[in-house]
């Protein structure tokens, strides 16, 4: 197995909660380092063709106030663009979606190292909470920043599906899943409810085969 699962050790992760308008927020916060200039990683955060590369194709409006759309994905609208630090955006499903932004912040760490850091703030339900924590999100947004740092490398993990069904893919996606759950019992939720929801979690990410 190569050095992909291990990459989970590579994320600071966090758990919290804010009061929106519309509600008590939950937040979940990724952070990590990239061996690549702030110019660079914003590109590929920003570039519609290189975030089919690692992401997902988008299709929309990618300027500030336009609205994008990541097939079979989230949409929204861009609501902050301050190249090369700063994006925010709203992030979407179906007709009812609540509230839900996504923010990236780039910080520049000497000339050839960026450092990283995602902040995802929702009103989430409370039986998707309760049942799943902050992982539920958390390992999918581990799984998209593994793909960022592969194509930055001039890698890449190939046909996101089929990956997915490995078993290095399985091993990534328990370990970050283990990962979300001591950063919700480091939030302060009782140890055996982090617990109970990295279990479940990781039962959806990695079901028996």
């Amino acid at each position: 197995m190569s050095d992909i699962a291990d990459q989970t050790n590579d994320v600071h992760r966090a758990v919290g909660s804010r009061a929106v308008p519309e509600g008590d927020a939950r937040t979940v916060t990724l952070r990590r380092t990239y061996d690549a200039a702030i110019e660079e990683v914003w590109a590929a955060c920003t570039d519609r063709e290189r975030i089919a590369r690692w992401f997902l194709p988008v299709s929309g409006d990618l300027r500030l106030g336009g609205h994008y759309r990541l097939e079979g994905n989230a949409g929204g609208e861009i609501l902050r663009c301050e190249p090369p630090r700063l994006l925010t955006v709203s992030w979407l499903f179906g007709e009812n979606p609540g509230f839900s932004e996504v923010e990236v912040r780039l910080t520049a760490d000497g000339g050839e190292r960026t450092v990283f850091e995602l902040e995802h703030v929702a009103v989430v339900p409370a039986e998707m909470w309760d049942r799943f924590g902050p992982g539920a999100t958390g390992v999918g947004w581990d799984l998209g920043l593994l793909g960022l740092g592969l194509h930055l490398r001039g890698e890449s993990i190939g046909d996101p599906a089929a990956w997915e069904e490995t078993d290095e893919a399985r091993a990534y996606a328990a370990r970050s899943s283990e990962a979300w759950g001591a950063a919700y019992e480091a939030s302060g939720a009782p140890a055996d409810v982090a617990a109970a929801a990295a279990r479940a979690t990781t039962r959806f990410y990695v079901p028996e085969r």
